[in-house]
């Protein structure tokens, strides 16, 4: 592992190198032209007063090689706060040098920090590499849930209905 990897919140000026990583993202996850942000989204979301999600720059030195993008919900039986992982990215020739390790014990402790419950995210079944990781971290499966989603036209008729 290289001692030259950091991590470090995000900052304004990083809403085009985020972009590009949601870009490369969408690419590795077979859906290149599911990306509908921009940059004006990104500063919005992330970076106006009350803002309610985060992200953070993963850095090799001085160049940036990967991110992550989270949010606080919350879980009403253990009556606290959680931290949801959005979305983690390392790009494809940093991968192997203990970035996305690094990144997801900067959220950890983040969420300890925060006297979160929990730290919860989901993965693609097809993701192989990525549920290899979690498993290796101590991370659980929580195979009895299923996500379910309203989006797009549906969202709009159900809420109009």
């Amino acid at each position: 592992m290289s001692n030259a990897i950091t991590i470090r919140p995000a900052v304004a000026s990083d809403a085009a190198t985020i972009l590009h990583f949601i870009t490369e993202l969408a690419i590795y996850e077979k859906e290149p032209d599911a990306v509908k942000t921009d940059e004006q989204a990104i500063l919005k979301t992330l970076f106006s007063e009350g803002a309610t999600a985060h992200s953070v720059i993963c850095l090799d030195g001085d160049t940036p090689i990967g991110f992550a993008v989270y949010f606080y919900n919350y879980s009403t039986w253990l009556g606290k706060n959680g931290l949801y992982l959005e979305d983690l990215y390392v790009s494809a020739d940093s991968r192997g040098k203990g970035a996305g390790k690094q990144i997801m014990q900067y959220l950890a402790k983040q969420a300890l920090e925060k006297d979160c419950g929990r730290f919860e995210w989901v993965v693609l079944d097809w993701n192989k590499p990525a549920i290899d990781f979690y498993d290796s971290i101590g991370a659980k499966p929580q195979n009895e849930w299923i996500i379910y989603r309203l989006t797009g036209q549906e969202l709009i008729d159900f809420a109009h209905q």
